[in-house]
């Protein structure tokens, strides 16, 4: 049960904008650091170190923050991971989410490999979108990429979600000499169904050692557009919505979309309204910084409702201005970057 302090909190509370005037309204919440599959850009092999369960936030601690965070101005809420289908229980949590006071859009990232039984009770919760992790339609390419023979499950999900209404952002990450062929293919499915195919650029965060940067991107968002441009011809821009990541753009005789991310170029940080909290409690206000807030801490610890929220907004009013100030920020022994995994996608 939420604390009875949580609604006149929420209620009281001015909407905070960062010190780059940039509104802070889109929740991105991990609810596990634990993934079905081992995708060779997001961890190693063997998998990642997972955090020991008490170490994770619970549910209920998971509410009275978003709801705090409610306060403070944040209106959507996308559950990530790791994969957050692989934690129990997370539907009756999403509909104790839907509940809080101020939070308008729950959407999810998943990558599909346990999402379709439970669709229908996502189109009942009101989610507004699903985006879905699929870099190839090509079963044994998926298995290379994944280290997991899961695509049909995967194009279960997805066929559930287009029957049951819920718009579906495809993302699929880029990957010089992996995937390229799968391009052309993915933004394909674009041409018969409502679908969103975006295509993120390749960033270093599998655990291992920091790329060399940018400018060393075989393919980056330029090379991307011109790659289906070659193909499908002139991609027609559409307007980006506040905050948007995605560049989106239609194409003639296409039903669907598609869209480009520059993750790694990081060309829309002017416009960023997102802030991150992992699910051992960390709050990261930029992808790329070493988190700037342990709420686990303050939690646990026996913090005021008001405690919290006077943390949550000073470590607001320090972000950085973009992600290549995040990344100077971080300490030396830190540019070995995460697994999305442990980040929350």
């Amino acid at each position: 049960m939420l604390p009875s302090l949580l609604a006149p909190a929420a209620s009281a509370v001015t909407p905070l904008f960062d010190q780059h005037g940039r509104p802070l309204e889109y929740l991105r919440l991990a609810v596990t650091d634990r993934c079905n599959l081992r995708c060779f850009y997001c961890m190693p092999e063997e998998g990642i170190k997972y955090m020991p369960k008490h170490e994770l936030l619970s549910y209920e601690e998971m509410l009275r923050l978003t709801g705090l965070l409610a306060g403070l101005g944040v209106r959507k809420v996308r559950l990530t991971g790791g994969e957050p289908f692989v934690r129990r229980d997370l539907v009756p949590f999403m509909e104790r989410l839907a509940q809080l006071p101020g939070i308008d859009d729950i959407s999810l990232t998943t990558n599909g490999v346990l999402t379709a039984p439970h669709v229908p009770a996502l189109a009942r919760l009101g989610v507004k979108a699903v985006n879905l992790s699929l870099d190839t339609l090509d079963r044994e390419r998926f298995f290379q990429i994944t280290r997991r023979d899961e695509l049909p499950k995967v194009m279960e999900t997805f066929h559930a979600l287009l029957e049951a209404g819920i718009q579906v952002k495809i993302n699929a990450v880029v990957m010089d000499g992996q995937n390229i062929g799968d391009l052309i293919p993915l933004a394909g499915l674009s041409r018969d169904l409502p679908v969103d195919v975006r295509f993120i650029e390749e960033m270093p965060f599998n655990g291992g050692s920091h790329a060399a940067g940018p400018a060393s991107l075989p393919w980056n968002h330029v090379r991307i557009r011109q790659h289906l441009e070659d193909h499908f011809g002139a991609l027609l821009p559409l307007s980006m919505a506040a905050g948007a990541t995605a560049s989106e753009y239609r194409m003639a005789g296409h039903l669907g979309t598609v869209g480009i991310i520059a993750a790694y170029s990081r060309t829309f940080c002017g416009t960023c309204n997102r802030l991150r909290l992992t699910a051992e409690g960390g709050i990261k206000t930029c992808l790329y910084d070493q988190g700037v807030l342990d709420t686990r801490a303050l939690l646990r610890g026996g913090a005021s409702d008001a405690d919290i929220v006077a943390a949550l907004s000073d470590a607001f009013r320090y972000r950085a201005a973009n992600g290549f100030e995040a990344e100077r920020q971080r300490p030396l022994h830190q540019l070995s970057f995460e697994s999305m995994a442990t980040i929350g996608g």
